[in-house]
């Protein structure tokens, strides 16, 4: 780590897992850096990397935190169309900034800014509830059936998508999103919302 902190990068790229991340940080030499260097994340929370990182970085050193809103498996053919968030959140040296969201502009990425705590806020409503959906299916072990709607095959599809992801990360998505508990609770409160409407039905 020393001596690649000491090799006089212009951008240092965290592909940490969440719950990974504090303690990666902890374990950067950071007075080895040559200069003032631009740091990124792409993590799938972004509040939590922002927080972590300005306390930890040398206050000279530039962050740009990103979300990619894709995978190897989705971004495997190319990133055309396929979306990169951003949220320039210390920046001094706009050249290097750019150079590095050139990276993504280039390969066709959607280039979104918006602050952290917006993307926090939607990724609960869509990126969580996904996952959570994705996890619930498959304590079900639901399985493709010979007549299946194609409603049905969607969310056999997002049982399967979310299967080849770690636990870790969904508990990341809940654990460092704050979002994510309401949202965890809105879940709750229409599932039972639904299953008392059918219950009433049939006591009618």
């Amino acid at each position: 780590m020393d001596e690649f902190l000491q090799s006089d990068n212009e951008v240092v790229l965290l592909c940490t897992s969440i719950l990974s991340l504090s303690d990666v940080v902890k374990s950067m030499p950071f007075q080895c850096l040559k200069r003032p260097t631009l740091f990124a994340d792409v993590l799938s929370v972004k509040e939590y990397p922002r927080d972590v990182l300005l306390q930890a970085l040398p206050p000279e050193s530039d962050l740009i935190c990103t979300h990619p809103m894709f995978g190897p498996e989705s971004g495997r053919d190319g990133w055309h169309g396929l979306t990169l968030m951003y949220e320039k959140v210390r920046i001094r040296n706009e050249a290097v900034c750019s150079g590095f969201l050139h990276i993504f502009a280039s390969e066709g990425c959607k280039m979104l800014e918006m602050t952290c705590e917006e993307h926090d806020k939607l990724a609960a409503k869509s990126q969580f509830l996904t996952h959570t959906i994705g996890r619930v299916l498959a304590e079900m072990q639901i399985e493709p059936t010979p007549i299946d709607t194609k409603g049905f095959e969607k969310l056999f599809e997002v049982k399967e998508s979310v299967a080849n992801d770690s636990f870790d990360l969904f508990n990341g998505l809940y654990v460092h999103n704050r979002f994510a508990r309401q949202q965890l609770k809105n879940f709750e409160v229409a599932f039972d919302g639904v299953k008392h409407k059918l219950l009433d039905r049939m006591n009618e």
